[in-house]
């Protein structure tokens, strides 16, 4: 019997009556879009993680997007981001115009590395052909990136810090979520990740008032807000008065609906992936050139668990004849695609090239029973190329 590499239908079952309950009352009220349980969503989101403010969007995509959009981020601009990460960390960037400048990662974490970005920022600055102004740091494969340090050279150089944790919300450091560094963290809830709806969706968070209103605006095409229309006569929907250009990203109520219940578990599934993880790390001891670290004091989410093989390929074929899935993120670094290869990567990217051949996702979810999980261990360690 194939294995699921994520078992949604297992998270499903379990609060199928309050997801259902959630759907029909969405349907009964009509507000599908906006409607209130986005804004109960939100509210519950930001106390979640912390913060002040919870937006919700269309996507994890534009998410990232809408704060370049409001800090104004544009051509001969230049933001800094990994290279070993999905596309859409370093696909917003060349949106604005702007031009992603790829860093390298630690090779243990796969987060970025500090000492790299300010090197990278040195030498940007050097070159004189742009301008720093932002950094996106990915919370990769579930945990925070080193925020202390990244967060002291954002402001060292007075640059503006994302916390892309598309695949790491819920994650803590020192008991703190990235938003207590970071200016903006943003997250995505397509239905792989660990907290995720049943299509698409995203949100931004943030303590910053006037980012949390301009990001309402750019979110609604660029609707007018209070502090737009204040001292001002117009009588009408602000959507009709456009004070910027904006986008259609929005999340949906029905979406926002299912979250609300999906994240009352949360917690707990948090805490199931965590004994499954220290399972892994258990089982497959020596069997592997390397298990995940997790960087100290950090909580991890586990979005995926990620080994390193010298014969990943081979593993993977493997993996595959015993009903075993498993992926690799990411066998292509986005500096090595032909699209991305043209804009810098000062001082190389040596770590994301060696790791794009070696790093191996294991099924992972809360609802992994043991006897699932030890014959993945099995089938793993019983691989001898």
């Amino acid at each position: 019997m194939t294995i699921a590499f994520i078992d949604l239908a297992a998270q499903q079952q379990r609060i199928k009556p309050r997801i259902d309950a959630a759907i029909a009352k969405v349907l009964a009220h009509g507000g599908y879009v906006m409607g209130p349980e986005v804004r109960e969503f939100e509210a519950q989101l930001a106390a979640h993680a912390g913060v002040a403010h919870a937006l919700g969007c269309a996507n994890g995509t534009e998410a990232l997007a809408l704060p370049l959009m409001a800090w104004g981020v544009g051509p001969g601009d230049a933001v800094f981001c990994p290279s070993f990460t999905f596309a859409a960390t370093g696909e917003v960037i060349p949106w604005s115009g702007a031009s992603p400048v790829f860093i390298d990662i630690l090779p243990d974490t796969y987060n970025i590395d500090p000492a790299k970005l300010e090197a990278a920022i040195a030498a940007i600055k050097a070159e004189g052909k742009l301008v720093p102004k932002v950094i996106i740091a990915v919370d990769l494969f579930g945990q925070p990136a080193n925020y202390p340090a990244i967060s002291a050279i954002a402001q060292r150089h007075g640059l503006k810090l994302i916390a892309d944790s598309a695949q790491g919300f819920g994650c803590t450091l020192n008991g703190q979520h990235p938003g207590a560094w970071a200016d903006v963290v943003t997250t995505s809830f397509f239905p792989a990740k660990p907290l995720g709806c049943y299509g698409d969706g995203g949100a931004v968070l943030t303590q910053d008032d006037w980012l949390a209103e301009r990001i309402d605006s750019l979110r609604v095409h660029g609707k007018a807000t209070a502090s737009d229309i204040a001292g001002r006569t117009f009588e009408h929907d602000p959507k009709y008065l456009n004070m910027r250009v904006g986008l259609n990203s929005r999340l949906d109520t029905l979406q926002a609906a299912i979250l609300i219940e999906k994240l009352k578990i949360f917690p707990d599934e948090i805490e199931k992936r965590a004994v499954i993880a220290d399972r892994y790390a258990k089982g497959l001891e020596g069997a592997v050139s390397q298990i995940p670290t997790v960087i100290a004091g950090g909580t991890s989410v586990w979005a995926q668990y990620t080994i390193e093989h010298p014969n990943r390929d081979g593993l993977a074929a493997h993996l595959k004849t015993q009903g075993v899935p498993s992926a690799a993120y990411y066998p292509m670094p986005m500096h090595r695609q032909d699209c991305y290869a043209i804009y810098p990567q000062p001082g190389g990217l040596p770590v994301s090239e060696a790791k794009a051949e070696t790093v191996l996702a294991l099924p992972m979810h809360p609802y992994l029973d043991e006897a699932t999980q030890d014959r993945i261990i099995a089938a793993v360690r019983g691989f001898n190329g």
